[in-house]
Parts: C-alpha cells; sequence; structure tokens
C-alpha cells in the first residue's frame, strides 16, 4: 500500500481537509507541513488510489494535486468528475511545457502552479478553492507565512 503521511484512523478524521496527493515523499511531506502550519486539517496521499480508498469516506474540501502524479493527475481529475464529485483541485507541476500548459487551463482546475510551488500563492489559491467560511477553524483568511 503506498505510503500516507497522515495517519487517521478512517481516512479524513476532520472535516475541510485540504488533501494533498503528490508521488514524490518531499513534496508531500513540505506541502502538508506548510498548509498545516497555516491552521488547516491536511491529509496527505502518495497516490491516487490510496486518495481514492479514503474520499469513499469522506470528502476533502480542496485537493492540491501534483499533474504527473503516478503518470497522470488529469486522470484523477476525471474520475472524481464521472463520479459526480465536484472538488475543487489545485494543480501543481514541475512541467512548463506547452502541453502541460495548455491542458492545466483547460482543466478547470480552481488554481495551477509551478514547482517550486510558492507558499503565499498556494495558501491564497486555496482560500480562493475553498470560500470565504473554509479557512482554517471556519475563519477567513487566517494564516499564511512570510516567505
Amino acid at each position: 500500500m503506498p505510503a500516507r503521511y497522515s495517519q487517521p484512523e478512517n481516512g479524513f478524521h476532520v472535516t475541510n481537509v485540504i488533501a494533498v496527493v503528490d508521488d514524490d515523499p518531499s513534496i508531500c511531506r513540505a506541502l502538508h507541513r506548510l498548509i498545516s502550519s497555516n491552521g488547516y486539517a491536511v491529509e496527505s496521499f502518495a497516490s491516487a488510489r490510496a486518495f481514492l480508498d479514503a474520499v469513499t469516506r469522506s470528502r476533502p474540501v480542496c485537493i492540491v494535486l501534483d499533474v504527473h502524479l503516478n503518470g497522470n493527475g488529469f486522470d484523477l481529475q476525471n474520475r472524481l468528475a464521472a463520479d459526480g464529485m465536484k472538488i475543487p483541485i489545485i494543480f501543481i507541476t514541475a512541467d512548463d511545457d506547452a502541453l502541460t500548459r495548455r491542458r492545466v487551463e483547460q482543466s478547470g482546475a480552481a488554481a495551477h502552479l509551478w514547482k517550486p510551488v510558492d507558499e503565499q500563492a498556494l495558501l491564497d489559491a486555496i482560500r480562493h478553492a475553498i470560500g470565504p467560511d473554509g479557512g482554517p477553524d471556519g475563519h477567513p483568511g487566517r494564516g499564511g507565512t512570510k516567505v
């Protein structure tokens, strides 16, 4: 079973969870630390399968998703859409080629950021994706790091 960096008993254990899905353990840990240090509940997954197993029990309010996750993050986005799950997605990628840029821009994602991810840009994208009442502890605009 793929590694998961947060160990709740039954998948997502808190409401208003931000999910991080990236197959690079160092990126996954860094994003998890950044987001959780800003007051959000975070669950991190190293594969689409691990995420899908947990999402059947509880749904996150936003997903930070690697474009090239185990091949293709767009496949996970399509699967969620096919299952009727409308969860805002923030795509992240290290690839800045024309094809990836076009696919990300056409994906309908809440936001897209290039690696290395600008911390404040990611936190702003999360706040925007989850709306004014979805911030840490239900308070909008709380959090943020000095970069």
